[in-house]
């Protein structure tokens, strides 16, 4: 399959270091799309975004994936639904929480929603020591003091995409026995019927004007099609152990593209605050066991 998406000749002597590098070119794919996806905002509005780049994907996985060839069952279809109806809200709190926060602390504070489900069961002392972390940088994002300038409305929306993403997991997992490709552009499809009509209520026509879809297929290409083909090739080529732990680095690079991008500049206890909740991150995936080091790594890689 990843065949298909990505035909490439690698030299022999590059081809161990293929997986790291598509890995590296998924996060700092989507860290683009997203980024590009915001400049969309003052035309479009984040719902409006969010639908089309949902919206499009979802043309883009289908095509690839060509998921109508799969023989599905009635329970298939209600998983199906529940994977889809997650993802959907995910994407869209996602969005609405960039109207007002950087992109990387929205990364980071919807991080908390993989994590806390990661650790969920934790029993080994180092497993409170990353939770102790993550809340410690979670605290210093969250608007509960002076001097945190963060705007509330936002950190809800990000940590409601967090609670979706987690619950994303869940409902991805009880599709386990359907193909990745195929099951993510099904549920791509049910996100989209799910996200549309807030994007129509806030930009209506405006969707379909043909400047705004060059950009959209821009943003779904760059934060969808080809992440998601690059993971896939990653995940293929490196042990989930080290997947997870290097996909943990997402907030970083999500708010290093903040500052290039969009010249969103964080202070000093935002970075500290990254930092924390990525080390945090990629501790839990390091420390857990084996087969839940599979689902760990596959958690922290999001169709948004």
């Amino acid at each position: 399959m990843t065949a298909a998406v990505l035909p490439l000749r690698v030299s022999p002597g590059l081809r161990p270091f293929l997986p790291y590098l598509a890995l590296l070119g998924a996060m700092l794919s989507v860290a683009f799309g997203t980024s590009f996806a915001k400049q969309l905002f003052p035309v479009i509005g984040a719902a409006g975004t969010s639908s089309l780049r949902v919206g499009l994907g979802a043309l883009i996985l289908l095509a690839l994936f060509r998921p109508w060839r799969l023989r599905l069952t009635r329970g298939d279809l209600g998983r199906v639904l529940l994977f889809g109806l997650a993802l959907g809200l995910m994407n869209l709190s996602f969005y609405m929480s960039l109207r007002t926060l950087p992109l990387g602390l929205a990364i980071a504070i919807e991080f908390m929603g993989p994590l806390t489900l990661a650790l969920l069961h934790a029993r080994r002392l180092i497993h409170y020591v990353w939770i102790g972390l993550a809340a410690a940088g979670l605290l210093l994002l969250l608007p509960l003091r002076a001097g945190v300038s963060l705007d509330g409305v936002g950190v809800g929306f990000a940590a409601m995409a967090g609670v979706f993403w987690a619950l994303y997991i869940v409902f991805g997992r009880r599709l386990g026995h359907i193909p990745s490709g195929p099951s993510v552009a099904l549920g791509m499809s049910v996100a989209a019927l799910v996200i549309l009509p807030f994007g129509v209520a806030e930009a209506g026509a405006g969707l379909l004007a043909p400047s705004v879809l060059i950009l959209a297929v821009v943003v779904a290409v760059g934060s969808s099609a080809l992440p998601y083909s690059l993971d896939m090739v990653a995940m293929r080529g490196m042990p989930p152990r080290t997947f997870g732990v290097l996909l943990s680095a997402e907030p970083a690079v999500g708010a290093l593209a903040g500052l290039i991008f969009l010249h969103e500049h964080l202070t000093g206890g935002q970075w500290l605050a990254i930092t924390a909740i990525v080390a945090a991150s990629a501790g839990a995936v390091a420390t857990t066991s084996r087969e839940a080091q599979k689902d760990a790594a596959t958690a922290l890689t999001p169709a948004e």
